[in-house]
């Protein structure tokens, strides 16, 4: 079984059951662990992103959506010699990974038809859906069905934790700061489960713009900065550059570890969800 990986999500899944030593090739995003960074890189940004704002790299992509571009460049000729069995990806989000015409032309490329997974989830239930799908697909169904059932024993007893709190604290999270993002997908859901209560977000939808304006009337309790793609660094960075929010607790986080990629960290992300929450309620 070979394995090419086109988002990190599906590399951490591969990881989590026990066969990444089938990975054969990733994205330039895929990470974790640190080991797959050895492997051969299929897919690149079209873009060159290094050194720009939360604003510059918000125009620029915008850009080159308007202009029906593709965000990605996928490596046929490296796809062709890497001669995958199954490939992971996504049709979720144009930003996340390749999904379009650029991975359909070299799929049809390939002179071996390999199995495409396309990892799209919305709620937590997709995620667990998602690694199901995986070990099936790559002969790892046991291993799969076993880490749902781990993380779901895991979310009740966060459930537990929190069921006796006197009140839900009021949370923002902020999945990009400028321009800004609320919430989306699964990462409502992972609120409530950890007690806490977040009327910006949109559980099961796309993130979307709001306004400072919007944080500032919600009157959060706990601000989450967590933006797409961000390391725990820089995180933390741009919550020293954010306006002020009064008597809000502003707790920066690895979004890509814990929020931002649909794979078996989500719980982690939840039981630190439920820590910041209630450190002071």
């Amino acid at each position: 079984m070979r394995i090419v990986s086109f988002l990190p999500a599906g590399t951490e899944i591969v990881d989590a059951l026990g066969a990444s030593a089938q990975l054969v090739g990733r994205s330039h995003e895929c990470d974790h662990p640190a080991e797959v960074t050895r492997l051969p890189i299929v897919s690149r940004p079209a873009l060159d992103l290094a050194g720009l704002t939360q604003a510059e790299i918000d125009g620029a992509v915008a850009d080159k959506l308007r202009s029906g571009d593709s965000l990605y460049v996928v490596d046929e000729l490296l796809l062709r010699e890497l001669a995958p069995d199954v490939i992971l990806t996504q049709d979720l989000c144009q930003v996340c990974a390749p999904s379009g015409n650029e991975l359909t032309r070299a799929v049809l490329s390939l002179p071996s038809r390999p199995n495409v997974v396309y990892l799209s989830p919305r709620t937590l239930s997709d995620i667990d859906g998602n690694i199901i799908a995986v070990g099936d697909a790559i002969g790892r169904a046991e291993e799969a069905r076993a880490i749902v059932a781990t993380s779901r024993a895991r979310i009740d007893r966060v459930r537990d934790s929190v069921r006796g709190v006197s009140r839900r604290p009021r949370v923002a999270f902020l999945e990009w700061t400028d321009p800004l993002y609320c919430a989306g997908h699964w990462v409502p859901e992972m609120i409530d489960i950890a007690g806490g209560e977040d009327r910006l977000g949109r559980p099961g939808a796309d993130s979307v713009r709001m306004s400072w304006d919007d944080v500032t009337a919600w009157a959060p309790e706990v601000v989450v900065v967590a933006p797409c793609g961000f390391g725990l660094a820089d995180a933390e960075r741009l919550s020293r550059e954010m306006p002020h929010i009064p008597n809000a607790r502003v707790v920066p986080v690895d979004a890509n570890a814990y929020f931002a990629r649909p794979g078996p960290r989500y719980v982690e992300g939840i039981e630190l969800l439920a820590r910041v929450i209630h450190q002071s309620s």
